[in-house]
């Protein structure tokens, strides 16, 4: 895989990830009635598993 190709595929692994984990904060966050707790949470988990996607090799 050229070097292009694996810098597109893990900035889009990191943003596919925090997106998921966004929509995982928003949804927990509204049923708990907590959404600026779960809004952070659900970014901080979405960046560690895109950060842990992005670093498979």
């Amino acid at each position: 895989m050229s070097e292009e190709s694996e810098m597109a595929s893990s900035g889009e692994d990191m943003g596919v990830s925090m997106a998921i984990g966004i929509a995982i904060g928003v949804a927990i966050g509204s049923a708990t009635n907590n959404l600026g707790l779960w809004i952070a949470l659900g970014v901080a988990l979405g960046a560690a598993i895109g950060v842990g996607l992005s670093n498979r090799e």
